[in-house]
């Protein structure tokens, strides 16, 4: 299925049905009363999350969206019936903006909450609502009250726990599919991701956490060069970002560390809040680089670097050090979302803890 993130709609809730003006008329009751009903109410549009979509694709085809009119009141006391409401499911992270003001309607992250976008109109009063003491046979009757009509714009933001950082090339594709149940593309030439995967990590039974795949950033990024500034804001919602770095590129004459400044660099241009959340550097393609060599070459790239934070050594294709790291980033997530974390792996404690940090 083709990602689609954004999309513009119409809707427009149903009119409310027209009052009736009706007299009792029946043989041997020549001063019957007044007997027309009210209308009914016309149908609202509602929006509800649904965890089983991913895309707003189906808002790319389908712009336009009206509930029907209520019924217009009748003769012998009959009100016309309510219009359905009806429902628009969409992916949970979607945010609902009203396209003429810029206001914010509703961001959806409750499952199947509902959220109401537009309200269908009330029905008119029929001439049995203005019967009174003094006022035997009226004739008054009103129409149906409008529905509501706004034009919607819809943006997804995927909610994901950790998002996935880097040029491209870098392995993240090949990362996501080594720890979740994820398959995106994967090649031994260089190519970028053209939309973004969601894996679900298992850790243990019942402790879990998801990983979001952006395509990768490149120079210029920030200004619209790429594919990757598209998709970031779908980094926004996560609560850690993984920055790979090629630790062994195809050009030798390519720099890791120039790669990943650029990547910060792009990062901090965007949106200030994004470089600000935490942010961890995996250095992948490990299993490229001799062992022997590994330890000085690692020493390099944090001093030059200057990085203070964790960083981790593995090799998404062997999953070499992707267990230490996979552990970590659920310790990590349980601690923010106040769930409980992982017991301590016998393996990973002592003087041999976190192997894969230096």
């Amino acid at each position: 299925m083709k990602f689609v993130d954004e999309a513009t709609i119409d809707i427009a809730a149903g009119d409310g049905g027209n009052g009736c003006m009706s007299f009792r008329r029946e043989k041997f009751i020549p001063f019957g009363g007044p007997n027309g009903g009210d209308g009914g109410r016309g149908g609202s549009v509602f929006a509800v999350g649904d965890r089983n979509l991913n895309t707003l694709i189906d808002f790319r085809y389908a712009r336009r969206h009206e509930a029907r009119r209520g019924e217009n009141g009748r003769g012998s006391d009959q009100f016309g019936a309510a219009a359905e409401d009806i429902v628009l499911r969409m992916p949970m992270g979607t945010i609902i903006t009203n396209a003429e003001t810029d206001q914010v309607i509703a961001e959806l992250l409750v499952p199947d909450e509902r959220v109401l976008l537009a309200k269908g109109g009330d029905g008119g009063f029929g001439n049995l609502h203005f019967k009174t003491s003094t006022n035997r046979a009226p004739r008054q009757k009103t129409p149906g009250w409008p529905g509501e009509q706004f034009r919607l714009r819809l943006e997804l933001r995927v909610l994901a726990d950790v998002g996935l950082l880097g040029m491209p090339n870098a392995g993240k594709s090949t990362l996501i599919a080594a720890i979740s149940n994820a398959r995106p593309k994967i090649a031994d030439y260089p190519f970028t991701t053209l939309h973004p995967n969601l894996g679900v990590v298992r850790v243990a039974p019942e402790q879990s956490f998801v990983v979001a795949d952006i395509p990768g950033l490149i120079e210029g990024a920030a200004e619209g060069a790429g594919l990757g500034h598209l998709f970031l804001r779908h980094l926004q919602r996560t609560h850690l970002l993984l920055h790979l770095v090629d630790f062994a590129p195809f050009d030798e004459a390519v720099d890791p560390v120039a790669q990943a400044k650029a990547i910060v660099r792009e990062l901090q241009k965007y949106d200030a809040s994004l470089y600000d959340k935490p942010r961890w550097v995996v250095l992948n393609k490990l299993d490229m680089v001799p062992e022997e060599d590994r330890r000085r070459r690692v020493d390099d790239f944090v001093k030059r670097f200057k990085w203070k934070g964790p960083v981790f050594q593995i090799s998404a294709l062997t999953r070499e050090g992707c267990e230490p790291l996979i552990r970590a980033i659920y310790d990590h997530v349980a601690r923010l979302k106040n769930v409980v974390a992982l017991d301590p792996d016998p393996r990973f404690t002592g003087d041999d803890a976190d192997p894969g940090v230096s």
